[in-house]
C-alpha cells in the first residue's frame, strides 16, 4: 500500500453512470469515519446530479468537510500536485470518463484531477458501472491499471447475505474504502462467521 498520510484529503468524483447509491454510501461512510478526513472534495459530472436525483429521489446534500467543485473549472487545489490530496475515488465511473483519463484527455476537472493523482503516484480508484464491457472498455481499464490506478468494478457480492439495497451497495463501498487505506468493519469472507 502506498504511503498514506494521517490527515486524509480525498477527492470523490461522481459521474453520470448508473449507481448513485454507491456515491451516496461512500460519502456517508467518509463523513462518519473516525477520524474524519480533513477534506473531501466532491465533483459531479454534468449528468451526475440528474442521475443521483432520478435514482435516489433527492438532491445531494454536502456537509463539512465535504466541499463541491465545478467540473468545468480548473480553479481547485487538486488540479495541481502541490495540493497533496492523497486519494481520488471515481464512483460510479462512466466509461466515457474512464476513457478520457486512460487517454490523457484532461478536458474537465475530474480528468485533470485523475491525471494529477496518477502522475504524483497517489491512490486512484476507478469504479466502473457498466455491463457488458467492450474491447475498448477493457483496454482503457488495462491502461489505467498499468498507470497505477485500481479498477474496482461495481459488482456487488452476495456471500454476506445482504438484507437490502444499502447492504448490497456496501459490499462495494467497503471494498473501495479498504482499497483507499481506511479501516472498515465490513463483511470479510470466512472472517465474520
Amino acid at each position: 500500500m502506498k504511503n498514506i498520510p494521517k490527515s486524509r484529503k480525498i477527492i470523490l468524483a461522481i459521474t453520470g453512470a448508473s449507481g448513485a447509491i454507491y456515491a451516496q454510501r461512500l460519502l456517508d461512510k467518509l463523513m462518519s469515519h473516525k477520524p474524519k478526513p480533513a477534506e473531501i472534495a466532491v465533483i459531479f459530472s454534468e449528468t451526475a446530479r440528474e442521475i443521483w436525483e432520478y435514482e435516489l429521489g433527492k438532491k445531494p446534500v454536502l456537509k463539512t468537510p465535504a466541499k463541491e467543485y465545478l467540473n468545468s473549472s480548473f480553479h481547485a487545489p487538486f488540479a495541481s500536485g502541490s495540493a497533496r490530496f492523497d486519494t481520488m475515488i471515481i464512483c460510479p465511473a462512466s466509461m466515457g470518463t474512464l476513457g478520457r483519463i486512460a487517454n490523457g484527455t484532461s478536458d474537465d476537472l475530474i480528468a485533470r484531477a485523475a491525471d494529477v493523482i496518477l502522475k504524483e503516484k497517489r491512490i486512484l480508484i476507478v469504479v466502473p458501472r457498466e455491463a457488458p464491457y467492450n474491447l475498448i472498455h477493457i483496454r482503457n481499464m488495462e491502461t489505467l491499471t498499468l498507470a497505477g490506478a485500481v479498477v474496482c468494478p461495481a459488482s456487488p457480492s452476495f456471500y454476506s447475505k445482504p438484507s437490502g439495497i444499502e447492504d448490497l451497495a456496501d459490499t462495494i463501498t467497503d471494498r473501495i474504502l479498504s482499497l483507499a487505506g481506511f479501516s472498515v468493519n465490513g463483511y470479510r469472507w470466512m472472517e465474520n462467521d
